[in-house]
């Protein structure tokens, strides 16, 4: 029996034909920040995985170009996204590959499931396939267009990868017997997020040309690297089945254990994989006897200087690039304040800079460091609360940023929840600039030149401390290591950092949070970036 306080997380696996780029890392940031946010709200057993898709044509036809073995191009390309990830603090549990053993073990498994169950049979297929796609396509979602010789070609609509007519002896799945099951899933509006691919996925099943059945394996002659199916070494299993299983690999299937996590309860997606998790992927479950993910979050993608991001025009965004340039906190900032998941979000450098400089440098780092100093803070205090002094010297004016304080948490944690990164961030900024300008007004460098003015300097200190406290809690899950330097820089207990120390506020429990010295450290949260 599962337990309330487990949770299991996903990201696609990434399919390893070329290096990560930004969409990539921004599934990963995306399902990361959840996950944090989750341990954060006392999630105690949680599993986060993400990992490798390595088999298939597209992989064959990438080693043979790198002129390497399939094996070391794989273990090269897997390694590679590991790496990128765990630079930018992607905090993953489990890191699956396809070429792993236990993920042989659990698909030759849930391939005689489903077929000890009726599902699979055996027929020629014949159809359009694409493979740069490595699916068959209906003719409802072909277009043409000219080739390199001027003629008509068939190509597949949403991509524009030309397809080829294929016809072989293939294993077959009975999707067209799950199509009222699938929508009967989606009667609840909240299982895929954002709503409009909630509403896009429902479109498609409900269309019978696209619930025809489909192939499930291929012929070995044609893509022999990928796993045999059981019992006939002639056909390979169909990566967009073998693929998926992934997700049962991680936590244990076939044994009992991955029942204690099971299903899972986020699966990050881009838009261009909906299909095969919104239909392939709970119809193979169904028919395996297991429950659907409660949670689809599809995102959409990036632009470029709003243009799509493509090889053949050289604007592919390289996170390791952009490591270099804005650090790993940084970028994971941007990716999540910018990201919008019901539209594309669209990078460029100039955009990247002016964030960074205003809000990490200027609004919060800055503040930071101003109520840190000696000039300010002489003694080097969070100073106590003190009621009588607030009330004296500082209620009027900061009776907006107390408001703000007051349900940041809650607005926070449901903007979080929903996948709205942005929209928290935003609300977390905003409590930032009022706390700047509260702190403009009450100008405690003049304060600090007189021990008269003492009381007067030590609650405005700590109000603007206390924001910072609140803020750097809530901003765990989208910069930690950012977090961290400003929590230690206030002597924030690393036991005290947790979604419920947020509250109550120091004005709601006057005289219970006691004096305390800050860190020796340095403050400084992110440097501001030059023009060039």
């Amino acid at each position: 029996m599962r337990g309330r306080n487990f949770c299991f997380i996903t990201t696609p696996i990434f399919y390893v034909n070329a290096a990560p780029h930004i969409g990539h890392l921004y599934s990963a940031v995306i399902a990361d920040a959840y996950h944090r946010l989750k341990r954060l709200d006392g999630y105690g057993h949680t599993i986060f995985s993400t990992g490798t898709d390595e088999h298939g044509t597209k992989i064959q036809d990438a080693a043979k170009k790198n002129k390497q073995t399939l094996k070391d191009y794989c273990d090269g390309m897997s390694l590679c996204y590991r790496t990128t990830f765990e630079k930018f603090n992607v905090g993953f549990t489990d890191y699956i590959r396809t070429t792993d053993e236990r993920h042989k073990k659990a698909v030759h498994h849930f391939w005689d499931c489903i077929k000890s169950k009726g599902h699979i049979y055996q027929g020629k297929y014949a159809g359009w396939y694409c493979i740069s796609e490595e699916a068959f396509l209906s003719e409802g979602q072909l277009t043409e267009k000219p080739g390199p010789d001027g003629k008509l070609q068939k190509v597949s609509a949403e991509t524009g990868h030309p397809v080829e007519w294929t016809e072989e002896e293939n294993f077959m799945f009975r999707l067209s017997s799950f199509q009222n099951d699938l929508l009967y899933w989606l009667k609840d509006d909240h299982i895929v997020q954002p709503l409009k691919f909630h509403k896009q996925l429902v479109s498609w099943i409900q269309d019978d040309s696209l619930m025809q059945d489909i192939s499930i394996s291929r012929s070995k002659e044609r893509v022999h690297w990928g796993i045999p199916v059981p019992d006939n070494s002639d056909q390979t299993i169909y990566v967009w089945l073998e693929a998926l299983v992934n997700y049962l690999s991680v936590v244990g299937y076939p044994d009992n254990q991955f029942q204690r996590f099971w299903p899972p309860d986020v699966q990050v997606i881009g838009k261009d994989i909906l299909k095969f998790h919104g239909i392939y992927w709970p119809a193979f479950l169904m028919a395996a006897g297991l429950d659907p993910p409660r949670t689809l979050f599809c995102h959409s993608h990036w632009t470029v200087n709003q243009e799509k991001m493509s090889k053949s025009k050289n604007n592919i965004v390289d996170p390791n690039d952009m490591l270099q340039t804005y650090g790993s906190n940084g970028f994971r900032y941007f990716l999540l304040r910018e990201g919008t998941p019901h539209s594309d979000a669209n990078f460029s450098a100039t955009k990247v800079k002016n964030i960074l400089n205003s809000e990490l440098a200027d609004s919060l780092g800055n503040l930071l460091n101003r109520c840190c100093s000696h000039a300010v803070n002489p003694k080097q205090i969070f100073p106590l609360y003190n009621q009588d002094s607030f009330a004296k010297y500082c209620e009027s004016d900061a009776k907006k940023l107390i408001s703000h304080l007051t349900s940041l948490p809650d607005a926070v944690k449901q903007h979080f929840e929903a996948f709205n990164f942005y929209k928290g961030i935003d609300a977390i900024i905003a409590s930032i600039h009022e706390a700047n300008k509260f702190f403009e007004y009450q100008k405690p460098w003049v304060l600090a030149k007189s021990s008269a003015t003492s009381d007067h300097l030590e609650i405005v200190l700590h109000v603007t401390m206390e924001t910072l406290r609140v803020c750097g809690i809530l901003l765990q899950p989208i910069v930690p290591e950012l977090s961290n330097i400003l929590l230690s820089k206030l002597n924030i207990p690393s036991s005290q950092r947790m979604w419920c120390h947020i509250k109550p506020l120091s004005w709601e429990q006057a005289g219970e949070r006691h004096l305390f010295s800050i860190s020796e450290a340095p403050a400084v949260l992110y440097q501001r970036m030059q023009k060039k």
